[in-house]
C-alpha cells in the first residue's frame, strides 16, 4: 500500500497472469464485514518514457565521498539555538544556516552590504574547487545556505531571487535522498530524485524559470534501483516493477551561490524581478549588436532560450499552414527532397506525403515536438546545416531569417539555403514585414486588434504594389533610443525595426499571436479558447486575479519592401524567381543557378 493512498500495487509471474487477473477482478464487488467495496484494476506501464531535465538542468551523482560527506555534515554546528554568526533560523518546514551572507526570507533577498562574520566553511572548498574544475562554475561562490530537511519536511515551489545571485546555482545534497520538482510556467513537471553526495546545477532557464521544491511526505515514489546493485538500494524500501517506494530521512543540503551586483538582464523578465516582472517590458532591453559575439549572445537569450521556454505554448498555437506555402510545397514532383530549416513544430512537414521532408530547428524542445509527431527532424542551427551541399531539391525558411540579429547573420543564412539546394532547386523565404498594410488591405495582425479594440487605430505603415521603391533606396528605420532595442507593443505598426516582441505565455483567448506570419484560423479560435483557460489552472505560480503573466521577449528584425530581394540578390549563383507580400510577410522564391559554378 502506498502511503496514505487508496491503492496498492500489485505484481503478477507474467503479462498472461496480470491479463487475466484484470479480466476476472476489474469491476467486481467484494464484501468485507458488512459493507460492499468495488474493485477497480488499471496497468501501471513499466516502460515508462524518460522525461528530459529542464533545459540547464545537471545532476552529478556521488560527487563527494562518504569520507568527504561525513566531513562537511561535522563542519555544520547545529547545536546553537540562535547563531547570528551563522544566522541559525528554525522554520517552519526545516533549519537554515547561512554563511557569507543572510538570505532575508520576509523580502526574499540579500542584503549585500551586510556580509556574515562567517565565510563559506574551509571544508567545502575541495568541493568548490572540483566545481570549478569539471567546469559547473567559472566563478567561486561567496554565499552558502545550508538546509536541514527531517523526514516529511520540505521546501515550497521557488525562483530564487534573479538580482540577489549571478546565473548559476549549485546545491550539494548530503545524508538522505528525496525528490526535487521542478515545474515551468505553462504546467510541465520533471520531478527529480537527488541521491545522497549528488550535486545538483541549475543555470539558465532552470536556474531563472522553472520553480523548484520539495513536496512534504514520508516516502516518495521512485524509479527502481538496478537489482545487481544491491548497495544503491536501501534496506527501507519495498519494490514492485519499477517502481520503488523509498523512505525519506535526515536530507541536509549545501546551496552555493555568487551575490550579484548588477541588475539581472536574463531572457526572462517574466520571472525576473530586476526587470520589474510582472511587467510585460524591461526596463533596460539589450542594445544592438556590435560585433559577431554581440548578436550569437543577443539570439541566445532573445531567440533560443525563449523558444525552447514557450516551445508547448508555441506549438499549440502553430496548427494551420498557410496556403501559399502549402501551394509551393505541392508544386514539387513527387520524390523531391525537401529541407524546412527553422521548422518548429514540423506543421509544414507533413503537408505533402509526395516529398521526402526533413526539417531542422535550433531548439530542442520544438524538435522533440516534432519527434512525437512522427517527423523527421534535428536540431541544427540554420547557420550550420549539416546536410551536404547540393542535395535538396526545394528547402523552405519560414519566419526564421528575422530572428538574426546583423545584415551579415541573414545574409549567411540564405546562403546556408542557398548551399542545400541541388542546382535548378527552389527555396521559399517567409520574413515579417515593417509594412503592415500592403495594396490598402491591413494584415491579419493588425485586423486582429483592431477587432477587440475598434477606438484604437494606430499608425499605419503603408505601401502600394503600384509603388514598388527601388531595392537600392530603402529607408533606414532601424535607428533605437541609446542603442537600446524598444519593446514593441503587440498588435500595432511597427516603429523600428529592430525590437523585441512580447510573447504572453498565458493570457486568454489572444495568447500567443503575436506573431503576423504564424497566426490561427478563425474556426479553432473559440476551441483554442477554451484550452487556454484550461490550461491556465495548470502554473505553479498563486491562483489570484493578480497573478503576473508570463512574458517573454523575442528579437525581431522586420523587414521593409525590397529589403529581402536585395539581401538575397548578393548571394551568388541564385535568383530572385518572384517576390510577393502575404498577410504582413515579405515573401520571395529563390531558384539556383541549373550549373553550378566552381
Amino acid at each position: 500500500m502506498h502511503p496514505h493512498k487508496p491503492y496498492a500495487f500489485v505484481t503478477y509471474r507474467s503479462e498472461e497472469c496480470a491479463r487475466k487477473a484484470h479480466v476476472h477482478l476489474n469491476g467486481e464487488k467484494l464484501q468485507c464485514g458488512g459493507n460492499s467495496v468495488t474493485l477497480y484494476l488499471s496497468f501501471v506501464d513499466s516502460e515508462e518514457a524518460s522525461v528530459p531535465l529542464p533545459e540547464g538542468l545537471v545532476l552529478v551523482e556521488d560527487f563527494v565521498s562518504p569520507e568527504e560527506e561525513a566531513q562537511l555534515l561535522a563542519a555544520i554546528d547545529w547545536s546553537s539555538a540562535n547563531d547570528d554568526i551563522t544566522a541559525q533560523k528554525a522554520l517552519k518546514h526545516r533549519r537554515v544556516k547561512h554563511y557569507g551572507f543572510e538570505f532575508r526570507y520576509d523580502n526574499n533577498n540579500v542584503d549585500k552590504d551586510k556580509p556574515l562574520p562567517a565565510g563559506i566553511p574551509q571544508e567545502c572548498l575541495p568541493a568548490l574547487e572540483l566545481c570549478v574544475r569539471n567546469k559547473h562554475i567559472n566563478i567561486m561562490p561567496d554565499q552558502l545556505t545550508v538546509n536541514q530537511y527531517e523526514s516529511g519536511q520540505g521546501i515550497p515551489p521557488h525562483v530564487d531571487t534573479h538580482s540577489a545571485f549571478e546565473d548559476t546555482i549549485m546545491s550539494l545534497s548530503l545524508g538522505a535522498q528525496t525528490v526535487m520538482e521542478f515545474r515551468h510556467p505553462d504546467g510541465r513537471l520533471v520531478p527529480v530524485v537527488l541521491p545522497g553526495r549528488s550535486l545538483l546545477v541549475m543555470k539558465g532557464e532552470s536556474r531563472y524559470l522553472w520553480t523548484h521544491g520539495i513536496t512534504p511526505r514520508k516516502f516518495d515514489t521512485v524509479p527502481a534501483c538496478d537489482p545487481q546493485s544491491p548497495a544503491l538500494t536501501p534496506p527501507d524500501v519495498r519494490t514492485h516493477s519499477n517502481l520503488t517506494l523509498s523512505k525519506r530521512g535526515t536530507r541536509t543540503s549545501l546551496t552555493f551561490r555568487k551575490i550579484r551586483h548588477e541588475p539581472c538582464r536574463c531572457a526572462f523578465p517574466s520571472a525576473c524581478d530586476s526587470q520589474g516582472a510582472p511587467s510585460t517590458s524591461p526596463p533596460s532591453p539589450p542594445s544592438l549588436p556590435r560585433c559577431h559575439d554581440d548578436a550569437a549572445q543577443l539570439e541566445e537569450e532573445y531567440v533560443h532560450r525563449v523558444y525552447d521556454a514557450i516551445a508547448s505554448h508555441f506549438s499549440s498555437t502553430r496548427h494551420s499552414p498557410w496556403p501559399q506555402v502549402c501551394h509551393f510545397l505541392s508544386s514539387l514532383p513527387p520524390g523531391s527532397v525537401l529541407a524546412d530549416v527553422g521548422c518548429g513544430n514540423g506543421k509544414y512537414l507533413g503537408v505533402s506525403t509526395e516529398v521526402i521532408a526533413v526539417g531542422c530547428d535550433r531548439s530542442s524542445a520544438l524538435i522533440q515536438i516534432c519527434a512525437e509527431r512522427g517527423f523527421q527532424a534535428f536540431v541544427s542551427d540554420a547557420l550550420s546545416v549539416p546536410l551536404r551541399s547540393a542535395t535538396c531539391d526545394a528547402c523552405i525558411s519560414i519566419a526564421v531569417i528575422h530572428h538574426f540579429s546583423t545584415q551579415e547573420r541573414r545574409l549567411a543564412a540564405v546562403r546556408e539555403l542557398v548551399r542545400l539546394l541541388k542546382p535548378g532547386g527552389r527555396a521559399l523565404i517567409y520574413v515579417w514585414a515593417f509594412e503592415q498594410e500592403y495594396n490598402k488591405q491591413r494584415s491579419k495582425y493588425l485586423k486582429e486588434q483592431n477587432k477587440e479594440h475598434p477606438e484604437n487605430h494606430s499608425p499605419i505603415n503603408k505601401a502600394s504594389e503600384d509603388s514598388h521603391r527601388p531595392v537600392d533606396n530603402i529607408q533606414d528605420v532601424s535607428k533605437v533610443t541609446d542603442g537600446k532595442l524598444s519593446v514593441h507593443t503587440n498588435r500595432t505598426s511597427f516603429n523600428t525595426q529592430d525590437l523585441l516582441v512580447p510573447w504572453h505565455l498565458k493570457e486568454g483567448k489572444r495568447q500567443g499571436e503575436e506573431e503576423s506570419g504564424e497566426g490561427v484560423k478563425k474556426e479553432k479560435r473559440k476551441e483554442k479558447s477554451k484550452n487556454d483557460d484550461s490550461a491556465h489552472n495548470t502554473t505553479s505560480a498563486p491562483k489570484s486575479e493578480s497573478s503576473p503573466v508570463p512574458v517573454f521577449h523575442r528579437y525581431y528584425h522586420v523587414f521593409q519592401q525590397g529589403e529581402l530581394e536585395l539581401l538575397c540578390g548578393q548571394v551568388a549563383g541564385v535568383k530572385v524567381q518572384s517576390s510577393y507580400h502575404d498577410q504582413g510577410n515579405w515573401c520571395v522564391i529563390l531558384e539556383k543557378d541549373s550549373i553550378e559554378m566552381n
